[in-house]
């Protein structure tokens, strides 16, 4: 297979960015397919070529197939790379692209219908004796009866999207009065946001935690992993923090865990960057799922281990990066990454949205930022309102706790409001820092808003002189001839 010279991104943000820069390094020209309400984001400034496919909706742009091939056969690229999210998991996606004569940098398409829908990858794993959370995978999808499966489960139960993940199309189902609601709400979700209604039930671990294992299929079919990462520190199933490696596992278990990963994914015939997720609970693990892409969280594998993913994609999918048997890949140090997302933490986390001003990421050793959206840029209610991820790595857990923390507070965002302060209460808690945090951790101690922090001597200062010729400005409104004087001035 020749080498790329132009590949198009079907995706946005972060994550985007962080592709065109793989490219960049390869001297591989990149094409940059966005949504209307992605114009002059910072991908779409990097990128050496844009092409529009479509309005802010989601249905009409990034899960739009059609939209995303036609853009790139019209840019001249040669192989598509989907990113994580939107169409990155949707095996019609794969295929069209490969038919289309392009490049799908990623699996194959039978290995996502194989292992990245949770249905047949739990059948897949039964075949291969892995173990599973006891639930219900079967076609009959009517309301009614996924009801009765939850109560044969035995309540609380987690209802699913078969066809994605990252907390999309996930509900919890605590009660029997509550199925049909979670059900129907988890179905509308999961079309919504991969074009499949399919859901599937499991049994909700209580205290359990969050394992995942990245696994890496080269270019002749050998599948390695690269060891663990632990991302039990969950809001609404969506990660929030993540890091490499687990201080949860033994040299044994973890061993265990990666052959069993290594086992899934070797079943599937899988290519390229992919991650097999499991609950680990009361010393046994289950099999979660295994999402066929790049995750999130890469970065902290790759900051352990020293290696590029997205550039090892890239290669495997030229034909070209196959695992080395001489080298021995072993974790040094421990790596953190924090997603820091558009919100008010004073306020549960509610979405903000607006013009973003003076941003300041605090550089040093063992630093690093990846970000999609620079000042002055728009941060839109459109999309998920994730903006940067910080990454931090030392010699050890407490080390690099410690670095985060200082990281997060000389981190500067202005414009929006953010959850870093929510970030440094989780760090410093003393069941993340003891690793003993369980995926609900944050239903435990963090569901109720941060309490907003006492005005400092200056802030209250300012804040008494705003109200003071707040007031002085109604009284000369009471005053003046016309009750509207003064409001057309903006007083």
């Amino acid at each position: 297979m020749s080498k790329f010279t132009r590949i198009a991104i079907a995706n946005r943000g972060e994550v985007a960015v962080r592709i065109i820069k793989a490219c960049d390094e390869l001297g591989i020209e990149t094409v940059l397919l966005h949504s209307e309400a992605d114009i002059q984001s910072r991908a779409y400034r990097m990128a050496t070529k844009t092409m529009c496919i479509g309005p802010a909706s989601t249905a009409e742009s990034y899960l739009n197939i059609e939209a995303n091939i036609n853009g790139a056969l019209a840019s001249g690229a040669q192989a598509i790379h989907p990113g994580f999210g939107f169409l990155s998991e949707n095996a019609d996606f794969a295929e069209a692209v490969v038919k289309a004569g392009l490049v799908f940098i990623g699996p194959s398409a039978a290995s996502i219908r194989a292992l990245g829908d949770k249905v047949h990858c739990k059948d897949l794993a039964k075949k291969a004796g892995l173990p599973l959370v006891p639930g219900y995978e079967g076609e009959n999808q009517a309301v009614a009866h996924l009801s009765e499966e939850a109560a044969k489960i035995g309540y609380p139960v987690l209802v699913k999207a078969a066809a994605g993940g990252g907390g999309r199309g996930m509900k919890l189902i605590r009660t029997a009065a509550e199925a049909k609601e979670q059900i129907e709400s988890a179905q509308r979700e999961a079309q919504s946001a991969f074009g499949s209604p399919k859901v599937f039930l499991e049994k909700y671990l209580d205290h359990a935690k969050h394992i995942e294992f990245q696994v890496f299929g080269d270019s002749t079919g050998q599948v390695l992993h690269f060891f663990d990462r632990e991302c039990s520190i969950q809001r609404r199933h969506q990660k929030i923090i993540e890091e490499a490696t687990s201080p949860s596992l033994t040299d044994d278990l973890r061993r265990k865990m990666g052959e069993a990963a290594v086992a899934i994914a070797t079943a599937g015939k899988y290519k390229g960057a992919g991650t097999v997720e499991f609950l680990l609970q009361d010393g046994e693990f289950y099999l979660l799922e295994v999402n066929t892409r790049l995750q999130v969280e890469h970065p902290v594998t790759e900051e352990v281990l020293g290696i590029d993913l997205v550039k090892m994609q890239i290669l495997t999918a030229q034909g070209e990066y196959v695992h080395d048997p001489k080298l021995i890949r072993v974790p040094k140090g421990h790596s953190i990454e924090c997603r820091i997302y558009a919100e008010d933490p004073y306020l549960g986390g509610v979405p903000s949205t607006g013009l973003l001003g003076k941003t300041m990421w605090p550089e040093g050793p063992g630093r690093r930022f990846e970000f999609g959206f620079d000042a002055g840029d728009t941060i839109t209610p459109y999309y998920d309102p994730m903006i940067a991820k910080v990454i931090v790595r030392d010699e050890s857990r407490p080390r690099a706790i410690q670095k985060m923390i200082r990281v997060l507070k000389d981190s500067v965002v202005f414009g929006v409001r953010t959850n870093i302060p929510y970030l440094i209460e989780i760090l410093g808690h003393k069941e993340f820092v003891m690793g003993t945090m369980t995926t609900r951790f944050i239903e435990t101690h963090f569901s109720e808003p941060l309490v907003s922090p006492p005005l400092m001597e200056q802030e209250n200062q300012v804040l008494q002189g705003a109200l003071a010729k707040l007031r002085t400005s109604r009284d000369h409104r009471e005053t003046s001839a016309s009750p509207w004087d003064g409001y057309w001035r903006g007083v």
